[in-house]
């Protein structure tokens, strides 16, 4: 009996499609995935796959992907032209750089361009000021931020769009493992903040599509 089972049809019920979470699965079955998905003529996102792990795949199956080591992201397939639909992902400092960049590939694979801001945390507030005007263009902007996570209640505060909370690990001490972060998140009270889970910028990503594009459409495939 297999133990792939791909959701072919999830795009048709929840208009997002299948992407394959490769943490926790072997290299015979990332292979076995992309080989069926191949066969389909079918367009995938793969995440969480480490440079070790991609490196190891067959060099056949490394050369019909398009790997981003940072984001630890691979899409297979021709790339969907990119429409900015008014999204942006913003980070509060460079180190959540890798959960912005999977944020980022994620809305790329369904075609959606997203503005990248880097390091605009409150630790030096100017930095953000600067880039309200832009911001407030915005329908959504996903916000990620780790150590105590005060990004995500002044953000919401100073612009009118939606914005998505990723609380990331980055941290030491009580900030360790993004709890810290994760706690500022979901006791804020600034209006318009939503919260996914620590690290989680794929979920980010689809939470922004749900909202900027039409029910109904949609162009990319996250096995779990």
């Amino acid at each position: 009996m297999s133990d792939v089972v791909l959701d072919w049809t999830r795009r048709a019920r929840t208009g997002l499609p299948e992407a394959i979470l490769c943490e926790g699965k072997s290299d015979e079955q990332i292979a076995r995935i992309l080989d069926l998905a191949a066969e389909r003529g079918e367009r995938l996102l793969l995440t969480r796959l480490p440079r070790d792990r991609f490196a190891s795949l067959p060099a056949g199956l490394q050369a019909c992907l398009d790997y981003e080591p940072v984001s630890r992201t691979a899409m297979t397939g021709a790339a969907p032209a990119l429409q900015d639909l008014g999204v942006a992902v913003v980070t509060a400092g460079s180190s959540d750089r890798p959960v912005a960049e999977e944020a980022r590939r994620t809305l790329a694979a369904e075609g959606v361009d997203a503005l990248m801001i880097g390091d605009v945390g409150v630790a030096g507030l100017w930095r953000l000021l600067e880039r309200i005007p832009e911001l407030s263009e915005r329908s959504v902007i996903v916000a990620v931020a780790g150590m105590e996570g005060a990004l995500f209640s002044v953000l919401p505060g100073l612009v009118p769009g939606l914005v998505v909370a990723v609380p990331t690990s980055v941290g030491y001490g009580v900030g360790a493992g993004g709890r810290a972060a994760l706690s500022t998140a979901l006791a804020s009270c600034a209006p318009g903040l939503v919260v996914v889970n620590i690290d989680n910028g794929y979920g980010a990503a689809c939470a922004a599509l749900k909202v900027v594009r039409p029910r109904g459409s949609g162009s990319a495939t996250e096995v779990a």
